[in-house]
């Protein structure tokens, strides 16, 4: 199938709106939506009459509801835009707790993704994008205690960066910068050993397969600097998200990569305080929608 399919996220949040919203501004014609019609006529109104995959949702449209029954319809969409093979995907936000309800114990969107697409051990890696500033996560939706990087790790998911800078955004020889661990890059070891016993050693194993790579940089200053590379990696999610967030705002882009389907979606959640309300912004939306256009 040559068009983007496009989820839009759990009933009772914001993903509706967003992307009826968003497709009302672009002029598009490549796009298959995968939602329930109930759904988007609860939202608003489409300018065209874009192609629709039925997810059928029995429940009634609560907004601002978490449910079993949306946590099932939003994983079922997800599923569904895996398995028809799209050019690419966009996804509108979900609840992990009405995923969670729903008897899908996944920690988002990206996980789903990989269990569906993921073939021959790739591995789904979280990229954010504003422009020219992207970051990497080496661990995703993580409690900050449980936060764990290994020298594999590192190794692993710098290679597979490398890869799509090299295949999809043909940069022969992109600069990446690594974020340090502990504040002050662990102080040789005084404020951490994370540094000295597993990122400078992945670090050096990268440049000697030819990968441009810092050694671990003390975070709190390395972001000041994230134009001069083609890409930061951050070993943990506010490390990375905060910083291009802050800069970026709903601008920001997050990308699957890794799998062979590029997935986009916006940077922000359900916003169940907002939604049916009719003031969602759709800039971030927009933004996904064209990150893979």
């Amino acid at each position: 199938m040559n068009k983007i399919a496009i989820t839009t996220g759990d009933p009772n949040g914001i993903g509706a709106e967003i992307t009826i919203k968003a497709l009302n501004k672009l002029d598009l014609s490549d796009v298959v939506l995968i939602s329930d019609s109930k759904i988007l006529d609860f939202y608003g109104k489409l300018n065209k009459n874009f192609e629709i995959i039925e997810i059928p949702y029995n429940a009634d449209i609560e907004p601002g509801k978490i449910s079993a029954q949306a946590g099932e319809f939003s994983f079922l969409s997800v599923k569904k835009a895996c398995e028809i093979g799209a050019k690419a995907i966009v996804t509108a936000p979900v609840a992990k707790n009405s995923l969670y309800l729903a008897g899908h114990k996944f920690n988002g969107q990206t996980e789903i993704l990989q269990k569906y697409l993921a073939h021959d051990n790739q591995q789904a890696e979280m990229l954010f994008v504003a422009g020219n500033f992207r970051v990497l996560l080496l661990t995703r939706h993580v409690a900050l205690k449980d936060v764990k990087i290994t020298y594999d790790m590192v190794v692993e998911k710098v290679l597979n960066l490398h890869k799509f800078f090299v295949d999809k955004l043909k940069i022969q020889s992109p600069k990446f910068a690594l974020c340090a661990f502990n504040p002050h890059a662990g102080e040789d070891g005084i404020l951490g050993g994370e540094e000295t016993e597993i990122l400078i050693p992945a670090a050096e194993t990268l440049r000697k397969k030819g990968i441009n790579i810092t050694n671990p940089l003390p975070a709190d200053t390395l972001f000041v600097k994230a134009l001069d590379y083609d890409c930061v990696i951050a070993n943990y999610h506010d490390q990375g998200l905060i910083p291009i967030k802050t800069v970026a705002g709903n601008r920001t882009v997050n990308m699957t990569i890794g799998l062979d389907i590029i997935r986009t979606s916006p940077p922000h959640g359900t916003a169940f305080d907002i939604a049916g309300k009719n003031i969602a912004d759709e800039t971030g939306m927009i933004e996904a929608i064209k990150a893979v256009l």
